[in-house]
């Protein structure tokens, strides 16, 4: 059997900020059906460290980057995965969210941190325990597991085969070329070759120079990142590792997201059922204050707050959703104008809109189950799992043409509605006015009920589980197995 050891910062629900906390822990789990004996190495969070069942120590760790101690412990997941923790008090011990402090600012010690996580990664092929398991292949996520590959690629000794995903190009992971000495880096790796990045030390860039293999969570998303729009600077590097990069689509956890048995919803549904999604949307009404009106269309966003998700295009378009006499639920966090914005739309119009600033995954639930339309109007998109989640409920998603979006959501155009094929809404210009349009498109198309049940149920049965894509991670890491 293929052992593969994923080395991220995230699980949930554990410990959760987006995507690849999901990932996370439903990918494993779909592995298990390939063969593959997946476990996952996470810091040791207070929340990790609480969650993590039978626990027991398996390793002392000394000597870390930074001069650090530390404990390995080793466990499963709520799911049954087997998990391990770095029991690092003075690096992991804190509250709230696992990159940030108090302040909204990155904790000052980021970089000994999760080059502790890549450290100790990499560290598994070689170093003795008392579990007597040692991974073929290492598995990194994101810029916290960027020095991994970057440490195997420097040990002596069995090497094991490196990946790295890419879940978001934007977050990169940049510090200070002071810092290359406790990274426990050598000299010569601060080259372009290496892991400098523009006069810094670059993670991200550290992994996709050293990994094996490359892979991102849509094929859409594989080929922008190759370009200057949106690459992040990385898009060279990238496009000369073009035959090492592969684009997986990202899949769902339907034991979690699926309307039939969601505990979060006031009325279960499915395909067939689908009018008893009207009690949610009462409900969901009810709990933001907006007017009880069925035949009033309620578009949700459930988003980090940012530029790149398209909040701003959102603001800008919301007089023309709520002349149409559009509702509106948001749940989200970000950037503190973009909050202040959308709050004041609430304070004006608050039978019409509602806002909850931070994040709640059961209001999440309940939001997908009793919106008409989810909004996700990205600039650049990587996958996407909100719009994923929203066809198995019913409610449409509202896309803009980029990255996993793109993969994921057919136009209701007049042609896919006579095939049977549309499953949402989908425009191209990262703009309100194109925003706008397609806002009027989707109100104009609810208020033909047969043809917009017609619609919700065909989204419904698009299937986007997590089979065909750990099928492909099981034949990448078959390429990769030592020996082969």
């Amino acid at each position: 059997m293929m052992r593969v050891l994923f080395v991220t910062s995230e699980c949930f629900p554990l410990v959760k900020t987006g995507g690849l906390a999901d990932v996370s822990a439903a990918l494993p789990l779909a592995l298990t059906q390939h063969s593959v004996d997946v476990r996952i190495l996470l810091p040791g969070y207070p929340a990790v460290i609480d969650g993590l069942e039978g626990r027991r120590v398996v390793r002392t760790l000394s000597d870390l980057p930074g001069g650090f101690s530390g404990r390995l412990l080793m466990g499963r997941l709520a799911n049954g995965v087997t998990a391990y923790a770095i029991e690092l008090a003075e690096l992991f011990d804190r509250p709230g969210n696992p990159y940030l402090a108090p302040g909204g600012v990155d904790w000052a010690d980021n970089h000994l941190r999760f080059a502790v996580l890549g450290w100790v990664a990499a560290d598994f092929v070689q170093a003795p325990s008392s579990h007597h398991w040692r991974p073929d292949i290492l598995h990194g996520h994101d810029w916290q597991a960027g020095l991994m590959p970057a440490y195997v690629a420097f040990q002596g000794g069995r090497r094991p085969g490196t990946v790295m995903t890419i879940h978001n190009i934007a977050y990169q992971g940049q510090f200070s070329p002071d810092t290359l000495s406790a990274l426990r880096l050598p000299a010569r790796s601060f080259q372009v070759e290496g892991v400098e990045y523009y006069g810094g030390i670059g993670f991200l860039k550290a992994g996709l120079y050293y990994a094996d293999r490359l892979t991102t969570v849509s094929p859409t998303y594989a080929r922008e990142i190759q370009s200057a729009g949106y690459g992040c600077g990385l898009e060279g590097l990238l496009a000369h590792r073009t035959d090492q990069l592969d684009g997986i689509l990202n899949g769902v956890d339907y034991g979690i997201w699926n309307p039939a048995s969601d505990p979060h919803l006031v009325s279960r549904y499915g395909p067939d059922q689908v009018e008893a999604k009207a009690a949610n949307k009462a409900a969901l009404q009810a709990e933001f204050g907006l007017e009880p009106k069925q035949e009033a269309p309620l578009f949700a966003l459930v988003s980090r707050l940012t530029w790149h998700k398209g909040a701003d295009l959102l603001l800008e378009a919301l007089p023309a959703l709520f002349a149409r006499g559009g509702q509106l639920v948001v749940l989200g966090t970000g950037d503190k104008n973009l909050e202040a914005g959308l709050l004041r739309i609430a304070g004006r119009y608050p039978q019409a809109a509602g806002v909850h600033i931070g994040y709640d995954e059961a209001l999440a639930h309940r939001i997908q189950a009793g919106a008409d339309v989810l909004m996700v109007p990205s600039r650049a998109e990587p996958c996407g799992l909100t719009q994923l989640y929203a066809l198995r409920y019913g409610t449409l998603p509202l896309v803009r043409r980029t990255g996993g979006l793109e993969d994921t959501v057919i136009d209701a155009t007049p042609a896919a509605l006579a095939d049977g094929c549309a499953t949402g809404f989908a425009f191209d210009e990262p703009s309100s006015a194109a925003l706008t349009w397609t806002l009027r498109r989707a109100i104009d198309l609810f208020h033909h009920p047969e043809r917009w049940r017609r619609l919700q149920r065909h989204a419904m049965t698009r299937d986007f589980g997590w089979a065909a894509s750990a099928q492909a991670y099981a034949e990448l890491y078959q390429k990769l197995r030592p020996g082969r």
